[in-house]
């Protein structure tokens, strides 16, 4: 072939790669993501301390008119995991958002952290709003509990013990008593997998999302640092945000991009086609700055009783009622026969891991709010849409 024929064939081509770009399109796309933490001012209007019987209570605030949806986390999260989805349910419905920090986690600082039983966590909560709203009757706001995992628990026993008169509405995430009490077995294994410190929040975040906790990584850059403390001051991470978000972003703490996930958490999808198999932390060392709020393994005494009876507690409540969840499979017999007669609304999202309101906060935003006009507890904004309920 001639040099002439050659080059007019070429001419039809798109120009070549270089070869230092060569092979590096995985690295080039893990630069490319931004795992810098987040302000939890970008979602939320204020945050404040409410004191009760000597404990102090974080409570973060969104909006100021219509129904309260008062939130509740899971176990080992702080109030900051509901971050994206009060900003969507909010601009969906005329409602507002208090998300709390549970006893032993986040901001919250109690006389006895570790006192995490089903009972004295949903005693706090109507403490709590009753400290924010008096006896909860004549001009105090309608109330809707909402809760995920621990929190969708504690949601149901403060309902059910009567410690919020009138309460409106109560949706759960992701808690079913059944595959809740089977899955305790597990739950210390689960909580060893985890590394047990980092060197930045960057790097705290980059695990969260890639080991797939947390499968948003918007939400992800908010949420973490809310369960990680300073190992030098004792305090949130959160409060470092602010000071140190220049640096957090050259970090260059990655992850490495390849390594063995012996000593991470499984997912339950593994056998998913978008399963990646969790990457390994490098050895603690000296300059690790972050450790966990909570220590969950000490908490192992109080977990069946977070769960035992809950789907009982749940149909007993007398107010409209909704159950998320991320797959029909979760769903226990009690359940099951409840919703065939129509004493919950049931909504399953699927393609999530299980905390929804994280990975998917748009859509469970979609579903509340639409759960809100149904039952007339809150009025439509201009972005409402209707959205039928179902599996």
């Amino acid at each position: 072939m001639s040099s002439l024929h050659k080059n007019l064939l070429k001419s039809g081509l798109p120009p070549r790669i270089p070869n230092n770009m060569r092979g590096t399109g995985r690295s080039m796309e893990s630069r490319k993501k931004n795992y810098t933490p987040v302000p939890f001012s970008k979602y939320f209007d204020s945050c404040e301390d409410v004191r009760v019987n000597g404990n102090s209570f974080r409570v973060y605030r969104l909006g100021s008119v219509g129904p309260v949806l008062f939130l509740l986390h899971g176990g080992g999260f702080s109030a900051l995991t509901w971050s994206l989805f009060a900003a969507s349910v909010t601009s969906m419905a005329e409602c507002q958002v208090l998300a709390m920090d549970i006893r032993g986690h986040g901001n919250t600082r109690t006389e006895d952290d570790e006192d995490l039983s089903g009972f004295t966590m949903a005693k706090d909560v109507g403490d709590v709003l009753h400290a924010l709203y008096g006896s909860l009757e004549g001009d105090a706001p309608p109330i809707v509990l909402m809760g995920h995992s621990m929190g969708g628990a504690v949601a149901v026993r403060a309902a059910s013990e009567d410690f919020i008169p009138g309460l409106a509405g109560l949706a759960v995430i992701d808690v079913v008593e059944g595959t809740a009490m089977d899955a305790l077995t597990s739950m210390q294994s689960f909580l060893r997998g985890r590394p047990k410190n980092f060197r930045s929040l960057e790097q705290a975040i980059e695990w969260c999302v890639r080991t797939g906790q947390i499968r948003n990584v918007e939400s992800a850059k908010v949420s973490m640092p809310g369960q990680l403390r300073n190992i030098k001051t004792g305090e949130l991470s959160t409060s470092d945000i602010s000071e140190n978000v220049e640096q957090q972003e050259g970090s260059s703490d990655k992850l490495p991009e390849k390594e063995s996930a012996s000593d991470s958490i499984q997912e339950e999808d593994e056998s998913s086609p978008d399963f990646k198999a969790p990457p390994v932390l490098p050895p603690v060392d000296s300059a690790a700055l972050y450790t966990w709020r909570i220590d969950l393994t000490r908490t192992e005494k109080h977990w069946s009783g977070w769960f035992q009876g809950l789907s009982s507690r749940f149909l007993s409540v007398n107010c409209p009622k909704m159950l998320l969840l991320a797959g029909i499979d979760r769903l226990d017999r009690e359940l099951t026969v409840g919703q065939m007669q129509g004493k919950f609304q049931m909504q399953v999202l699927p393609q999530c891991g299980h905390a929804v309101h994280e990975d998917v906060p748009e859509r469970v935003a979609e579903v509340l709010a639409n759960f809100l006009v149904r039952y007339k507890l809150a009025e439509p904004t201009s972005n409402f849409h209707v959205s039928l309920p179902g599996c």
